[in-house]
């Protein structure tokens, strides 16, 4: 993800900067807490708590680097108005291999707390989309190299 700008709305920016400093504060000093309170337990080799405080502490901390990353190359604002031209931002129906699916095109952040499939813009399916009109189509590979056919049905303005 390393100096790719991510598009949040402003709720999105914000959430995650909560969610930020919460787990470089509170976060980062509870898990020090049960490490330590762990590693008094005794022999490390078979202490699992301590194990799993420290299996913890990682993904915490990777969870960080990639929320810092986000907001540091993020450009908040608004969703863009739908005008029939899948954009990062957008919600999209589509065709695909003949099911209609309704999803968003941009980050997972964006639709944080709701049941709605986000794709990536740089995912294969983002790649084969992004700046196609309704009723265009295209094709991409998935990852077992078949190609899937697309078709673009309607781009919607994300209300968020």
């Amino acid at each position: 993800m390393a100096g790719k700008q991510t598009w949040l709305t402003q709720d999105a920016y914000d959430r995650l900067k909560g969610e930020l400093d919460q787990l470089s504060g509170e976060g980062r000093r509870d898990i020090i807490e049960r490490i330590a309170a762990a590693r008094d337990e005794g022999d490390l080799k078979e202490n699992g708590g301590y194990h799993a405080a420290r299996e913890q502490q990682g993904k915490m901390e990777a969870r960080i680097r990639d929320i810092e990353e986000m907001l540091k190359h993020a450009v908040v604002g608004e969703a863009p108005e739908a005008h029939g031209i899948v954009e990062i931002g957008t919600l999209i129906t589509a065709e695909i291999w003949g099911d209609e699916e309704r999803f968003l095109l941009g980050s997972r952040e964006l639709a944080d707390g709701s049941d709605l499939d986000v794709y990536s813009a740089e995912s294969p399916l983002g790649v084969a989309i992004l700046g196609l009109k309704v009723g265009d189509t295209a094709s991409y590979a998935a990852p077992n190299g078949k190609e899937i056919d697309v078709k673009i049905l309607a781009v919607d303005t994300y209300a968020g």
